[in-house]
């Protein structure tokens, strides 16, 4: 499985209705897409999410074959059309755990860090699971590291608006996608 998001930073004043739009008219076409496993349409409104808007997709690929067809395949291209160059953010999930209400899950919650150089990373997963023990009703849990900047990413799902906290990035899903593996 491999982990894929690219963060558009949209302007303070940007309508976010524009995206709800896009999601609403276009998400779908993802649905069943070969090698996905899901795609989170996620954005952050400045005032209710956090200081910033910004649509940022989550996707979780089963196969390397359906994220390369995506990236150079054609889809992609409507992103560069749209907002421009991004940068392509992937990773190895950690752990991945999803439950039965998933699909209907509203918001995720991201906490990040960094993997601090050790002796042993034997004791890193716990460390990492251990944060999330805590958290409210979650539908779904997915760690994403990247071991060339050995920095990760949490993602708690959730269908109730979580409460913001320092450190974390809130985000609302405006759709899920599931996809077909072979």
């Amino acid at each position: 499985m491999t982990g894929m998001q690219y963060v558009i930073t949209l302007p303070g004043d940007y309508d976010m209705d524009i995206i709800r739009k896009r999601v609403k008219e276009n998400g779908n076409k993802t649905d069943g897409f070969p090698g996905l496993k899901y795609k989170c349409y996620l954005i952050r409104e400045k005032g209710m999410d956090g200081f910033e808007q910004a649509y940022a997709p989550l996707y979780l690929w089963d196969q390397e074959e359906g994220m390369n067809q995506f990236l150079f395949g054609g889809y992609y291209d409507q992103i560069i059309k749209s907002f421009g160059w991004q940068q392509v953010n992937i990773g190895v999930p950690l752990f991945a755990e999803f439950d039965n209400q998933f699909l209907n899950s509203r918001y995720v919650m991201e906490i990040t860090g960094s993997i601090s150089p050790e002796l042993s990373l034997s004791n890193v997963p716990r460390k990492i699971r251990l944060m999330t023990e805590s958290k409210e009703e979650i539908t779904g849990q997915v760690c994403i590291y990247n071991p060339d900047k050995w920095k990760y990413s949490v993602f708690l799902f959730m269908k109730e608006r979580p409460q913001i906290q320092e450190g974390c990035r809130i985000y609302q899903i405006l759709h899920i996608s599931e996809g077909r593996s072979r």
